[in-house]
This record gives structure tokens, sequence and C-alpha cells, in this order.
């Protein structure tokens, strides 16, 4: 199945293939929010399905953050897709490369497991630097993966992560060389396939109780982004960007972390 922005690919009666494409960089808009509850929605149908892989068609973007000049027309669907990734009987990994930033990281942080190429992923919360505040998840989620200390370095910095440093804090389950990303994800999920899916369900229902974020948390924070960008700093910092923009091009994105503190300096 084929949507604008995502597409899913059987390899078998357990195993999915999600893969996502909006190009040029991969932002996350309306239609891909429409596009990833109705695949959520999909994946908790299907009686036989035991593990989906979420992966990127660009290789420097897995899922970038919201594109905010769109930000009227979103749905009020995103809260309910991760929610219900994280709490569905089927298992999710997050195979990354390039970069998962803001909305994108909040995704791979609903997913059940996160396997990062040592060479080419990279994670980050940008939306302090940008002047206003996550709403998709992080700010529950990262606490209790990562601890409240890096929790906040992570999302007041608004810093750019390397798989190595988010490995060794615990946002990402592994970090691999790029060369052995495919077959490890390839293996572990076939192995995961073949076991019973009550027992996988149930294990992770287990597992959430202890470690999972009361679903009205990401509800409440889902409306404080909301807000936050009435900001009057968020407005200022908007033109920032625009003028990094017309410096930079595409560079910003690809180095949004590292350009974010110079719109600090700048525009402050």
């Amino acid at each position: 199945m084929s949507t604008s922005t995502i597409t899913v690919e059987t390899v078998d009666a357990h195993r999915w293939r999600i893969i996502i494409g909006n190009p040029p960089t991969n932002l996350v808009t309306p239609d891909f929010v429409r596009d990833l509850h109705a695949t959520v929605e999909r994946v908790n149908a299907d009686p036989d399905l035991k593990v989906v892989v979420f992966e990127s068609a660009d290789e420097h973007f897995w899922l970038n953050h919201f594109d905010l000049a769109q930000v009227t027309d979103f749905p009020p669907l995103w809260t309910d897709a991760v929610v219900k990734l994280s709490t569905s009987p089927v298992i999710s990994i997050a195979k990354i490369r390039g970069r998962a930033r803001g909305g994108g990281d909040e995704l791979l942080l609903a997913c059940d497991l996160r396997y990062a190429s040592r060479e080419r992923a990279v994670v980050g919360q940008i939306e302090v630097g940008t002047g206003i505040l996550p709403g998709g998840g992080a700010t529950e989620r990262l606490p209790r993966l990562i601890g409240r200390d890096r929790a906040l370095e992570a999302v007041l910095s608004s810093q750019d992560y390397s798989a190595d440093l988010a490995e060794r804090y615990g946002w990402v389950t592994r970090a691999v060389p790029d060369a052995e990303l495919d077959d490890l994800v390839d293996a572990f999920a076939t192995r995961l396939a073949g076991f019973d899916k009550t027992a996988l369900a149930t294990a992770k229902a287990q597992i959430n109780r202890a470690s999972l974020p009361p679903e009205q948390d990401l509800h409440t924070a889902y409306g404080e982004f909301l807000g936050s960008l009435a900001w009057p700093g968020f407005h200022q910092r908007l033109g920032g960007l625009r003028e990094l923009y017309a410096q930079h091009g595409a560079d910003l994105e690809l180095n949004l972390g590292s350009h974010l503190g110079s719109l600090q300096h700048d525009h402050s």
C-alpha cells in the first residue's frame, strides 16, 4: 500500500516495511500525519502482523521536524497515532539513517526499538532553539529513556546528537556500522516474527506498564506546543530562520542543530 508519504511493503504475513518518503526533506506535514495515523490503524487491525520496521527512502532524513508553514492545517491525529503505536500488540522497530529531529525524533521514540547507523543517523529536539515547545512526546518519553538531566540537555540545547552519543545516553537501542544496519534489523525482525504473537504482545504490555508516560500527558504536551506557536519569541526566530535559509540554502536542514546556535546569537 502506498500513500503520498508512506509506502507499506509486505515482507511476509508477519512482517511489514513502512517506508517514509516525503521529499525534499521528509518534513512532517499534514498529509504525513494523516498517512501515519491510517498506517498505524492498519497495523493494529492485522491479526497476523507481528513486526513492523520504519525506515526512510531518503538517506539524509529519516523523518524531519514539523512543517510549521502548514501548522494551521495539521489534523489532530499525531498524539493518537504515536500512542497507538507504542501500545500496539505489534512490535515496532525504527531503522535510522539520516536525521530524525523534532517530530521525526518523536516518532522514533514512540517505536519500541531503535537501531541507528553509526555514520549516518542524527537525532535531536530543535523546538526550544526555534522559540517553541516540543509537543509530540519527547518531553514525556526522553526522561524515561535517558534521565531527567540528559533530557533537559537535549531539549534545552536543541543540538544534534550523533548515533554514538545517542546510544551511550540510551536514546537509541543500538548504534552499529552503516554496513551492518540492514542485516541486523532484518535478522532481529525475522527472529521476532517467528515467535508467538500473544507472547510478544503481552511481554510488551508488561514493560509498557513500567515505562510509558500517561496518555493524557502527551495530549497536554501537544496542546502546549500549539500554544507556543503564538509566542513572540517564535515569530522573531522564524524571521531569523528565513534569513539563515537565504544564507545557507539546503545546508540549513542538513546541519540545523548547529545553525540554531547562530540563530540564538543573532536573534536573541
